[in-house]
């Protein structure tokens, strides 16, 4: 799985790949993260992506040109590849893991549009037309669409084969529960003693079972 990356702040992705899952998932090629800038597409001196909004209003909108140039860089001319655009947006189609899933199943390449200011000119999913749909992480309000590609970056990683290792990893393929517990037994903490309940030291794995579908 290749994920594309369009947005003018490609250093806020930096950490985040640099570590953990997404670090070992990268090295062993198993996915891999490309990005694309709209400033270095602009045809302007100043490498300005952004103009005032038509109708009025506060902040700026960032415009169509260097966007449409970036997602053709990053579309690229293979018809071998099965692509997917997602537009990063709070009135989008919501994320979920089943929406994870069916990405890997269906995409060899997801390329995300990252908003910034006010939001997008609508007129870039126009012009990519079917090849595009907003999508939301949740009913609120971000900064920027990085952090929510981060959001679903991670989450469709964990589906594509080899990325942990152990598919045994994925809790939502097999009964998990919010409430867990380790070593020691017996934690005390000013007085009071916090055992692990009686039920997960029993080896009775239909009731352990059980008992996670409740907690």
């Amino acid at each position: 799985m290749t994920f594309h990356i369009i947005t003018i702040f490609p250093n806020l992705f930096e950490s985040y790949l640099a570590d953990s899952m997404m670090k070992r998932a990268i090295a062993s090629k198993n996915i891999s993260v490309k990005f694309y800038n709209p400033r270095d597409f602009t045809t302007n001196k100043h490498n300005k992506v952004d103009d005032i909004p038509y109708g009025g209003g506060p902040g700026m909108i960032m415009t169509v040109q260097p966007i449409i140039d970036a997602w053709k860089k990053a579309r690229g001319r293979s018809q071998k590849k099965k692509f997917k655009t997602i537009i990063l947006s709070p009135g989008g189609t919501e994320f979920t893991t089943a929406y994870a899933k069916q990405s890997v199943k269906k995409y060899t390449d997801i390329i995300f549009i990252c908003g910034r200011y006010e939001g997008i000119d609508a007129r870039v999913k126009k012009i990519i037309d079917k090849q595009a749909e907003e999508v939301s992480i949740g009913n609120y309000v971000l900064t920027g669409g990085e952090l929510a590609a981060m959001v679903m970056i991670d989450s469709i990683s964990r589906q594509v084969d080899g990325v942990l290792g152990n598919k045994q990893s994925l809790e939502e393929e097999r009964i998990s529960s919010h409430e867990m517990y380790t070593r020691p037994l017996v934690v005390e903490h000013q007085g009071k003693k916090y055992t692990v309940p009686d039920v997960l030291q029993s080896g009775n794995h239909k009731l352990i079972d059980e008992w996670r579908n409740h907690h």
